[in-house]
């Protein structure tokens, strides 16, 4: 029998610190972790269409950060590109409840998870968001 891909969880935020948290408990949920900065993606410092191509994420993890109605247009404008298309997404913030009202009704969205996090629950998600992902 041969051995199966691991999952690979794509997390965009924009602190060095929280990249590098995520990074480590998912990791030691037996996931590959490859990370950007949401920042990176604004500037087009990042290619986002290679980035999606080259590691083939399971799930993301993206971060809406202030200011809120700006952000969530670049988390709009990201979705809607094809690197995005069929891949859950966890969103995480600092505000949920404004997170909740900006976003349009989705099905990539799976869960938005406020902060401060609880790192057992960001990690529960991912794995759910993985599981409810219809097998392609």
């Amino acid at each position: 029998m041969g051995e199966s891909r691991p999952f690979v969880a794509a997390v965009f935020n924009t602190s060095p610190d929280t990249v590098e948290m995520l990074r480590v408990v998912l990791t030691q949920a037996g996931f590959v972790v490859v990370s950007g900065y949401t920042f990176e993606l604004r500037d087009l410092r990042v290619d986002l269409d290679t980035f999606m191509r080259q590691h083939e994420p399971n799930v993301i993890v993206y971060d809406l950060a202030p200011p809120y109605e700006e952000n969530c247009r670049l988390f709009e404008h990201l979705r809607r590109t094809p690197a995005f298309h069929g891949r859950p997404i966890v969103i995480t913030s600092t505000n949920a409840a404004q997170v909740h009202k900006l976003l349009q009704p989705d099905q990539q969205v799976y869960e938005v998870i406020g902060k401060p996090y609880d790192l057992g629950i960001i990690v529960q998600a991912v794995k759910e968001a993985v599981r409810s992902r219809p097998t392609q």
